[in-house]
């Protein structure tokens, strides 16, 4: 995806509201069809808050920013979500399994008809020659990109080091953090921490612009993840600078940095046109 025209969008100032597991846990919709079963390892959530105006998205009048007040100031939030697909498979039939790294950007947004929290899905970069189904067949912005990671748990599972770097045209990274012992999890800009980790942990539901230029949606499923704070090393993610949401001087101060050393999610394909 290119950098786009600079436009304003609207933004939902609405006052933070406190959220809930118990109002967004589910059980599983039962797998079908193609739908995929795949365990995330080394997953994480590197956040930032950014200035609104600077989003250079296209997003449809149906969605705005879902921005939050910190230090008295508005902000959006934008997550890069590095992991490493294991086991990917059917979640349905007897299928090969696949290995692969993979790294998502993600806007959180309000779907204004539906008003669910949800996000718009920049893209993604993908390690694998895999890649060609969704963004062929499908017209997903995926783009490939070498993923690489390097990490040190201790024992008590957890990062001593996290270490990611994409080699990717696209959207090239870098990231390392570690996970203190003891460290308090702070999410700014939420009434309280579960607030806080509903609103980045548990969006079920992304939209995005395909590459042939029209409204996309996909879903996934997914129980409680159990996230631990991270701390920053260092980071350089080419993509943030590029659009000009956040500058690399302000990659070194991310809003959080959340990681969980394995998961399962649920993915259910295929992806949906949006009339």
């Amino acid at each position: 995806m290119e950098a786009q025209p600079a436009r304003t969008e609207m933004l939902d100032v609405q006052m933070p509201m406190r959220l809930k597991f118990a109002d967004v846990l589910h059980d599983r919709p039962r797998p079908s069809g193609i739908d995929v079963l795949c365990k995330l390892q080394h997953f994480s959530i590197i956040t930032y808050a950014f200035n609104p105006a600077r989003f250079h998205g296209v997003m449809p009048p149906r969605f705005r920013l879902d921005t939050v007040q910190i230090d008295g100031v508005e902000k959006a939030l934008i997550s890069v979500v590095p992991f490493v697909d294991v086991d990917f498979t059917s979640a349905v039939y007897p299928f090969p399994k696949f290995r692969m790294g993979q790294t998502n950007y993600r806007i959180y947004i309000v779907d204004s008809v539906t008003n669910e929290k949800c996000v718009w899905f920049l893209g993604t970069t993908l390690d694998s020659w895999t890649v060609a189904v969704p963004r062929h067949v499908w017209n997903l912005p995926w783009y490939s990109g070498r993923v690489r990671f390097a990490c040190e748990v201790d024992s008590e599972n957890r990062y001593v080091k996290y270490a990611m770097e994409t080699q990717a045209r696209w959207a090239p990274a870098r990231v390392e953090f570690t996970c203190e012992k003891h460290m308090e999890l702070c999410l700014p800009g939420f009434p309280d921490v579960e607030s806080g980790l509903v609103y980045l942990t548990h969006p079920l539901r992304g939209y995005y612009h395909r590459i042939d230029g029209r409204l996309g949606t996909y879903r996934v499923w997914h129980g409680q993840l159990r996230v631990n704070p991270g701390k920053l090393v260092s980071a350089d993610f080419g993509l943030l600078e590029r659009l000009g949401l956040v500058t690399l001087q302000e990659q070194q101060h991310p809003h959080s940095i959340l990681v969980e050393p394995m998961n399962e999610f649920t993915i259910y394909l295929p992806p949906q046109l949006v009339p």
